[in-house]
């Protein structure tokens, strides 16, 4: 499949050098890659929240669906429930998932969902014009904190390890092949699915230069990721203010997912469960 064949006749609108262009483009070589492997293009679906982030489910040409700031993962675990065969991606800002949306993605994690998250991590409110995130580092000057922030950056990919995630990883929007690869490896893996994607911002907070620098590969030193000791550690590596950037897959293991546990390999659909309409009709 060419990944001409997932553009639509939306006008992007993402400022000149955004780090979406980038990942865009990984996101639909990982479909294209996917599809040619046997994954039915009509059984991928994208949800996004509100954000820059967001308008990618206009620019690629797959079922999608716009939700609330914050809210990517309800409607995503539920699309995941009623429907098994699905591959369910979310897109979502560092803003939307780890501020305001921040005990679903934890929620998301500790059940084990089998979807996946992709977090455009830019560390500013972009569509906002600047504003400071949870992942913006200590010190940052932004609209909101014009005398620079106090607190001291959260780390996703620590955070998420812990909460019970069983596949964890981050990248970069300026390596695509590695994006590329940790997409699919994430869409296929049955659980839990986050990735961290470093995506710099080059309107507010321009971050390319740095990454470009300071990220490197965490196979270089013989990262073991079914190593939850080592996963930890390397997360750790950096806290967002600063120091090499280790990026790749920290944490992979095989768990039964929270659809598995609750449907049992059930449908939803299937006649011996209570239709929408049988609920609606059941007197409280």
């Amino acid at each position: 499949m060419k990944i001409d064949e997932l553009k639509t006749n939306a006008v992007n609108t993402w400022c000149p050098g955004c780090g979406n262009f980038g990942l865009e483009r990984a996101f639909k070589q990982a479909v294209a890659e996917l599809v040619d492997e046997g994954f039915n293009l009509n059984e991928f679906v994208m949800l996004s929240g509100i954000g820059c982030h967001a308008k990618i489910v206009d620019y690629i040409k797959l079922n999608s669906f716009y939700s609330l700031h914050g809210r990517t993962i309800p409607p995503a675990t539920g699309i995941k429930l009623a429907n098994q065969k699905l591959n369910v991606i979310s897109f979502a800002g560092d803003g939307d998932a780890l501020g305001e949306g921040l005990a679903h993605t934890i929620f998301a994690a500790k059940r084990n969902s089998n979807i996946t998250l992709i977090i455009h991590d830019n560390r500013i409110y972009g569509l906002t014009t600047g504003q400071f995130t949870p992942t913006s580092p200590k010190g940052f000057k932004g609209r909101s904190t014009p005398q620079g922030s106090v607190e001291d950056p959260m780390n996703p990919v620590e955070l998420m390890i812990a909460s019970g995630a069983t596949f964890v990883a981050r990248t970069f929007t300026g390596n695509i092949n590695q994006m590329k690869e940790i997409f699919k490896q994430a869409i296929k893996h049955k659980g839990f699915s986050f990735i961290d994607v470093l995506q710099p911002c080059f309107t507010y907070f321009n971050t390319f230069a740095v990454y470009q620098k300071d990220c490197y590969d965490i196979m270089e030193k013989k990262h073991d990721p079914s190593n939850f000791n080592q996963a930890i550690e390397r997360a750790r590596e950096w806290n967002y203010n600063g120091g090499p950037i280790p990026t790749g897959v920290f944490y992979k293991i095989d768990k039964p997912s929270f659809e598995e546990a609750e449907l049992k390999g059930k449908d939803l659909r299937s006649k011996d469960i209570a239709t929408i309409s049988d609920i609606l009709k059941t007197k409280i």
